[in-house]
């Protein structure tokens, strides 16, 4: 192949390249501002401090919307941070049949639809709970929390393995040489080296998880009020109790027949994708401070 005809072929794939990567950020635009055109005028204070109101609904807010999908975060990032850094540093130093199993469940698991684990999550914590307790609710933020917290692990599993994995091999050998033990040459060589790839990893994980519905649709039901118990004569949210969540409460203001609902989901929607912008935003920030220690 001539010269000129590899210039040639390498400016259309660039420019394919180019083309595909516009048509990406355009798609996102379009949403980005349909989504403004249809809610951003419906953006009130009074969304964010103010419970649902069944009488004005323009007078309503979704506070234990906000409050529940950070409540969840919380539930799911205790149960899946431990679990999924955990099985990440397993699959980056075990060898053997059984990591290879491990690794194919994970991915497995990974690309598992997420309503299939809101009937797991419904099957192993609600109706138990149901039996348990009769004549009480069995859906609550627990359950939600459980649910969200099986689809984090997968993501942050193969994140925390393919970040640790880049670190370079030399700090081990040089801990080891000194005498450290595997645990400790990762606890305080590798992990602090690969922090913020980790931190991106458990970002992506969070962004993934906060606009789920179909797991919550089996798990928390849904709440127009925050359920508080006293704790030293504190009132404190109760977890053992049905909790709303931004996904849910626009999901089931989209099916009602009122504009006025239906505007306060379209709102909704831009809380939601601004609370997933900052975590994306947050998981660039954590890569690119960490590129920077580097340096």
């Amino acid at each position: 192949m001539s010269t000129s005809a590899r210039k040639l072929t390498n400016s259309v794939m660039l420019t394919l390249c180019m083309l595909g990567a516009a048509l990406a950020i355009l798609v996102l635009g379009l949403v980005l501002l349909f989504l403004m055109s249809k809610g951003l005028r419906y953006m009130s204070w009074h969304l964010f401090t103010r419970l649902p109101d069944n009488v004005n609904y323009r007078q309503g807010g979704i506070a234990q919307s906000i409050f529940g999908t950070l409540t969840l975060l919380g539930l799911a990032s205790v149960m899946g941070l431990p679990l999924g850094i955990l099985g990440g540093i397993y699959q980056l130093e075990a060898r053997g049949r059984f990591a290879s199993l491990v690794r194919f469940f994970t991915d497995v698991l990974n690309g598992i639809p997420s309503i299939v684990i809101g009937i797991f999550a419904y099957a192993a914590v609600v109706v138990p709970t149901a039996k348990a307790h009769p004549g009480q609710t069995a859906f609550t933020a627990y359950a939600g929390g459980f649910a969200l917290g099986i689809l984090m692990i997968p993501t942050v599993m193969r994140t925390t393995e393919e970040i640790l994995r880049l670190v370079p091999f030399s700090l081990r050998e040089a801990s080891l040489g000194l005498g450290a033990t595997r645990w400790r040459t990762m606890w305080s060589v590798v992990l602090p080296s690969a922090r913020g790839g980790v931190i991106t990893g458990i970002m992506l994980a969070l962004a993934r998880i906060a606009g789920e519905t179909a797991p919550l649709l089996f798990t928390i039901l849904g709440n127009e009020f925050f359920e508080t118990h006293k704790v030293a004569g504190i009132s404190v949210p109760t977890l053992n109790a049905p909790i709303d969540a931004l996904p849910l409460r626009i999901y089931n203001y989209s099916q009602m027949p009122n504009a006025d609902l239906n505007n306060i989901a379209w709102a909704g929607a831009i809380i939601l994708i601004t609370m997933i912008l900052v975590l994306s935003i947050a998981a660039r920030y954590a890569t690119r401070s960490n590129l920077l220690e580097e340096k």
